[in-house]
């Protein structure tokens, strides 16, 4: 990638930054040609950076954990922090994504950037929580996690899919109030995201799963008490539906009453999961309203381009980003193996394997993360210079080589732009650490030949 490109780019990005923070220089790199070699790097540093101006430190690992005493099982996924209220970006929260079917460990850690201690506050295993994933900070203060695993059978797997809300996420540990919140069709959770109404999205990480959205009765609401109270939820259809993997015109089938009370359409959705309860299968509500299919929606985040509000949707198992475009109601391919690796000149073909992250810097520059081992797990820096929803390419921003592992989690500091973090996650070691990069003032580099 030429340096001016990146520039020009970079300036393109600024011009819909879209939170708190602006004026990062990680856009300034040279793209990276191939993976780093599995092994070669130590787990106290285990990027390959883009830019001799980047750095790396690890700031929390489950073995400093443990040390400390805490109840820490590993399987760091996604980072937020609190982007609001006192003491806003001071704390990162993340949840441990662990799933076994006789002792679930799901749980979540606080790190504070303050002390550098890092606590669990939701210890694991919490009201039989398993595979905690989502991870995202309310609009009105609190913190959201959510299970990564949904099965209707009422087997170990069954009757998961779960949302929770942490209500008082700044509370001392030992005082957590963790609150399922049973509105929400269940589904097998990673991205969750709001819109400028508060309308709150997820996903159905599955293959065959779908893109939803949940409206509540009272938007402005300042509590999950009041958010999830009463709404109702929809799956996204593309064109008539009844389809998959397709791009265009983007419709919102109800698959919930505005209670949140299934619809004559979907009562057969509905499940009756114990202790009192019943939800709604988001899965098979969505089969029976004919929404769109994904191969493994996971992760998705958004920001405003062009006075518009696109959410990326990451699609594991077909090798795509996608970009939906709120305003417009239409789906894009933003990334696919078609899409031109800046280092080379030619389509990316298999080096983009697995994307499982996507996140968004301080000037909206895009980055997608893949779940791939060390030695060929990258990080793509996204070009969209015109900001219509599709990238022009994509370069290799970093790449890990921790043996076992993948990167998860990334997350750009809120108030500081150039500082993000990022978790190695299950490495053989069993060592999941939490890595702080920063970006120091702009260093001239050669461009890439």
């Amino acid at each position: 990638m030429l340096q001016s490109k990146i520039l020009a780019a970079a300036v393109a990005a600024a011009l819909c930054s879209p939170v708190f923070a602006a004026g990062t220089h990680f856009s300034t790199f040279t793209a990276i040609p191939s993976s780093v070699a599995a092994g070669i790097l130590p787990e106290s540093a285990p990027f390959q950076l883009s830019s001799p101006a980047f750095s790396q430190k690890v700031i929390a690992s489950v073995n400093k954990q443990i040390a400390q005493g805490e109840a820490n099982p590993g399987q760091w996924d996604q980072i937020t922090s609190n982007e609001t209220g006192a003491n806003a970006g001071r704390y990162l929260f993340v949840p441990f994504e662990k799933f076994d079917t006789n002792n679930p460990q799901g749980g979540v850690q606080r790190t504070d950037l303050s002390t550098g201690r890092t606590k669990t506050i939701v210890r694991p295993g919490t009201q039989g929580f398993v595979a905690a994933d989502a991870s995202r900070w309310t609009p009105w203060g609190t913190y959201l996690t959510a299970e990564e695993s949904w099965s209707a059978n009422g087997s170990a797997t069954g009757y998961k899919g779960r949302l929770f809300e942490v209500t008082n996420p700044l509370a001392d540990a030992n005082n957590i109030n963790f609150v399922q919140r049973n509105i929400l069709p269940r589904t097998s959770h990673e991205g969750l995201v709001f819109d400028k109404n508060n309308s709150l999205y997820f996903i159905d990480e599955f293959d065959g799963g779908s893109i939803y959205k949940y409206i509540s009765a009272n938007p402005n609401a300042i509590s999950g008490d009041a958010f999830f109270d009463k709404g109702q939820a929809f799956a996204m259809k593309v064109a008539d539906g009844f389809n998959s993997n397709a791009v265009g015109a983007v419709t919102w089938e109800a698959i919930t009453a505005a209670a949140g009370t299934p619809l004559a359409s979907t009562i057969t959705s509905v499940l009756n999961v114990g202790n009192g309860q019943f939800a709604v299968d988001g899965r098979m509500a969505a089969d029976l309203v004919g929404a769109t299919n994904y191969n493994r929606p996971e992760e998705i985040e958004i920001k405003t381009m062009n006075g518009q509000e696109v959410i990326f949707i990451v699609t594991t198992g077909s090798h795509e980003v996608y970009s939906l475009n709120l305003a417009s109601n239409e789906m894009r391919i933003f990334v696919s193996r078609g899409t031109i690796n800046s280092a080379t000149g030619l389509p990316v073909g298999t080096e983009l394997t697995s994307p499982d992250n996507v996140e968004i810097d301080a000037d909206g520059n895009v980055y997608i993360v893949e779940d791939q081992p060390g030695g060929e797990a990258d990080i793509w820096f996204a070009t969209d210079a015109n900001n219509d929803g599709v990238a022009e390419s994509i370069g290799r921003w970093a790449t890990m080589s921790t043996v076992g592992a993948e990167p998860t989690g990334l997350y750009f500091d809120k108030f500081n732009p150039n500082v993000a973090y990022v978790n190695v996650m299950h490495p053989d070691s069993g060592n999941d650490t939490m890595v702080q990069i920063t970006a120091s003032r702009f260093q001239k580099q050669k461009p890439t030949p």
